[in-house]
This record gives C-alpha cells, sequence and structure tokens, in this order.
C-alpha cells in the first residue's frame, strides 16, 4: 500500500463498524413482538419514517381510529437510522428533476414542499423530539467548472419561475461559509433543507405514535397479505392482523404486492463519521452557519456537520447487489471505506490526522425516476408509497399523507397530482438490471472526468426519463 493509502487507512483504524446514529445510549428497547391475532381500523406495515409518520398522521386525523404498526426488526434500524440527517422540502429529487419531468406542476409540488418541511418542523416541536433539528438550509457545491456553470443556470431557471430563497455563491462567499480548496461557488437554499439526528426522529416518532395510542410491534414481519372478508389479514411470524385497511411503507424491502417489486432496486450507500473537531480544527473550516453539503457531480459526496462538531461524510459509491438482494453483508464496504477517507482529507486537507469514529453502509430504495410513487391494491383497501430515493427523511411524510388520502377514497390536492397519479418504469430482470445499472454508473463516472460530457448511453436515458441514483 502506498504511503497515501496507508494515512488515509490509519484514520480508520479506530471506526466502529456501525451507524452513528444507532450507536447511542438514548437508544430505546425493543417493544415485543406480536403473538396471536390482532384486528385494527389501519395497520401501518413498517417502522421507518414512512410507516412511522403514517401512523402519527392517522391518529392525528382521526384520534378515534385503532391503528396498529409492526416492524420487521426494531423502529428506525434501516434507511430511517443510517442516513446523514438532511430533511429536505423538495418532492422531486431537486429542482432539476421535478422541472424534467412535471414542469406543468412543479409549482405546487415546490408549495406542497415547503409546507411538509414546514408540518416537521411544527411536529418537531409540539411533540418535543430531541432530534437536533435545525433548519440551516444546504448548499450544492461545485467542484468543477462545468458544475459551476449548471449551478448557475439553475439558479437562474429558478429565479425565472419565480421561486425564492436560493442564494448564489462565488467562490470567497463560499469559501467564507466553509472553507475547502476544492470549492470553486455553490447554490444555497436558505430554507428548503433542516439537518437532523435521524435516529433520534425515529425514536421520536414512536414514542408520539404510543402516546396517540398507536400499538407498535417490533420484530414482528409481515410475511404475506391476503383479502380477508370485507378487509385484508397479514400474517406475521407468530400471529396474524385483520385489519380494514393497511398502508406499505417497507420502502427497500421486498413490498407485500408483488407486482410492485420490480421498481424499486436496492442500491447500498456509505458514510464516515469523524471525532469531534477541536476548537482550531473548527477554526480551519468554518461553517459556523452548519449547512449541509453535497457536491454537484454524478457521483457525489453528501456532508454536514452534527451537534457535538463531527463531520459526517457520505455518499460517491452507489453499489446494486446483483439480483436486488437486500443483505447484512453488503452493509459494510472497507475499499468504499478507504475511498471515501481519501476524499474527505481532499476536500479538507487542513484537518489532516483527524480520525473516523464509525463507518457504516445500508440500502436505499430507489426508482427510475428517483421520488417516491404512489398507488393502490386489493381494490383501494391497501395503499402504498416507495422509491424515495434517497429524499425519505422528509418525503415519506408526505407520503404517508397520500397513503392515508388514498386509503380513505379522497380527492385531494395531494391525489390529483401527475406525479402521484403516474407509475416510473419498472427495472428490467435480471441479467439485464445489473448489465445496463453497471453501464450507467459506469457512463456517469466517465461524464464527472470529463467536463459533465454525457455519452450516447446517459442522452438516451435522459429522453428516455430513467436513470440510477442514490
Amino acid at each position: 500500500m502506498a504511503p497515501a493509502a496507508m494515512t488515509f487507512a490509519s484514520s480508520l483504524s479506530d471506526a466502529q463498524p456501525v451507524s452513528y446514529w444507532l450507536d447511542d445510549p438514548a437508544k430505546p428497547g425493543a417493544l415485543p413482538a406480536l403473538t396471536g391475532d390482532e384486528r385494527c381500523d389501519l395497520l401501518v406495515v413498517g417502522g421507518g419514517y414512512s410507516g412511522l409518520w403514517t401512523a402519527l398522521l392517522a391518529k392525528e386525523r382521526d384520534p378515534a381510529r385503532d391503528v396498529v404498526l409492526i416492524e420487521g426488526r426494531e423502529v428506525g434500524w434501516a434507511a430511517s437510522g443510517r442516513n446523514g440527517g438532511f430533511c429536505a422540502a423538495s418532492l422531486t429529487h431537486g429542482f432539476g428533476n421535478g422541472l424534467a419531468r412535471w414542469p406543468g406542476e412543479l409549482a405546487k409540488l415546490e408549495e406542497l414542499g415547503d409546507r411538509n418541511l414546514d408540518a416537521i418542523e411544527a411536529a418537531v416541536a409540539r411533540y418535543g423530539f430531541d432530534c437536533d433539528f435545525e433548519r440551516t438550509g444546504e448548499i450544492d457545491v461545485a467542484t468543477e467548472p462545468y458544475q459551476l456553470e449548471e449551478l448557475h443556470q439553475m439558479f437562474e431557471e429558478a429565479t425565472g419561475l419565480g421561486f425564492t430563497g436560493l442564494e448564489f455563491l462565488d467562490q470567497d462567499a463560499l469559501r467564507a461559509e466553509v472553507n475547502s480548496p476544492t470549492f470553486l461557488g455553490g447554490l444555497w437554499d436558505r430554507r428548503g433543507v433542516a439537518m437532523l439526528h435521524p435516529a433520534k426522529l425515529a425514536w421520536g416518532l414512536k414514542q408520539a405514535c404510543m402516546d396517540l395510542g398507536v400499538r407498535v410491534y417490533e420484530n414482528t414481519r409481515g410475511l404475506d397479505l391476503t383479502a380477508s372478508g370485507a378487509g385484508m389479514s397479514v400474517r406475521t411470524p407468530y400471529g396474524r392482523v385483520f385489519a380494514h385497511r393497511v398502508a406499505l411503507g417497507t420502502n427497500v424491502f421486498p413490498s407485500l404486492v408483488k407486482r410492485l417489486r420490480p421498481y424499486t432496486v436496492p442500491v447500498y450507500d456509505y458514510a464516515l463519521m469523524t471525532e469531534p473537531l477541536s476548537a482550531e480544527q473548527l477554526g480551519a473550516i468554518g461553517w459556523k452557519r452548519r449547512q449541509g453539503l453535497g457536491d454537484s457531480a454524478n457521483q457525489f459526496h453528501y456532508f454536514r456537520i452534527t451537534a457535538d462538531h463531527r463531520i459526517l461524510w457520505g455518499g460517491y459509491d452507489a453499489i446494486y447487489p446483483y439480483g436486488g438482494k437486500v443483505s447484512a453483508e453488503m452493509d459494510h464496504r472497507p475499499e468504499t471505506y478507504l475511498k471515501l477517507a481519501e476524499h474527505f482529507f481532499r476536500c479538507f486537507p487542513q484537518l489532516e490526522g483527524l480520525r473516523f469514529s464509525h463507518a457504516w453502509g445500508g440500502a436505499i430504495d430507489t426508482c427510475s425516476r428517483f421520488s417516491a410513487f404512489f398507488g393502490t391494491a386489493h381494490g383501494g383497501k391497501v395503499a402504498y408509497a416507495a422509491g424515495f430515493t434517497g429524499l425519505g427523511v422528509g418525503a415519506t411524510r408526505f407520503g404517508g399523507d397520500v397513503m392515508l388520502d388514498l386509503l380513505s377514497g379522497e380527492r385531494t390536492e395531494r391525489t390529483e397530482l401527475e406525479m402521484v397519479r403516474s407509475k416510473p418504469l419498472p427495472f428490467p430482470p435480471e441479467p439485464v438490471a445489473w448489465a445496463g445499472i453497471g453501464l450507467t454508473k459506469w457512463a456517469l463516472a466517465r461524464a464527472d472526468a470529463n467536463g459533465g460530457r454525457r455519452n450516447v448511453w446517459l442522452r438516451t436515458l435522459d429522453r428516455l426519463g430513467l436513470g440510477f441514483d442514490s
């Protein structure tokens, strides 16, 4: 191993192979599994953000509604406890993706996204969630000249359409906010993103649900879904739940509605967390306003500073397992950790000698349009939301509202959206999916290395509205 690589490797020598967020003494103990049969008005399957928000919103809409939530492991153990803690208003995976796919309703989607983030902030205050919520915004960072041009063009398009809250930062202005020699400029969305502790948000939602009367069962996997009289039945390892209506918040895990499975694939994403920075180290990078940051490459990094002055550094590698199987073996990837460490010190050379305390990975559910899709099954008795593609910290609450609207049969401003009424294209079966995703990843890396120039393959995908992202 070369000396530089040895230096990067040594920064990882004490890193614990567990999510920093879940490695917390505040983590609540597991609730008992369901044994025997349960009956309820609404069954929510999945104890991540999607299921938790759905259950909470269901009780807020109708406190008398009898709600049960089942979770296959423990609440928040999967993506909800392993993400970067970026809670975005965007429902469309960013302004550019929304403009390309739903230009006619983008203004409404942006408005609904802003309202959704406002509602999350209000819920944090109302229920007293101790989750380090800070509405600091996010800066999209350019590290190559072509990225700076693209960000400026996006700024001009957004402001030309009447969107506010964006600020274009030149190199000096950006480095005054966060100091890296790699930064050429950026686009700061001042209000559209909040930073938070993702696991504590999940745990707070769990407690709020229980306080409102939701019966939560952990270590209770939903095994199959069948019609039962006027309602539905979900079989679990030790019992069954009979419900009038069912909301599926299983996301990356195989849907109990089997026809939905080709619409999502798992993508493994990885992150590092540093030890706490000293006052001198903090002074060397600035970052006093604690914004979230993400670079603008196709293979991008996301990074933020925590309440206890650590830096989370994640992204870049998006790993698709052949066959789309979710496996614990994929949760750790030392070669990716080493790559991330090298990229970190390239971005912040002034932090040489800093060490990483945690290194982890986990699966994200992605779909071919990069943003959630919705629908019903079994004659409207089952609703689902999936495909959030990394933006589930915020958009799952909106998805919960959509599922409840659909289950009630209501026509709302949400259910009338083309985004809600349409579906992405499904991924092809293997080995075509593996080959296509591999070719796309190669082409994206080539574009990053060639001034953003997209080859014939990527331009064809763009025309078809297809893609692969984390």
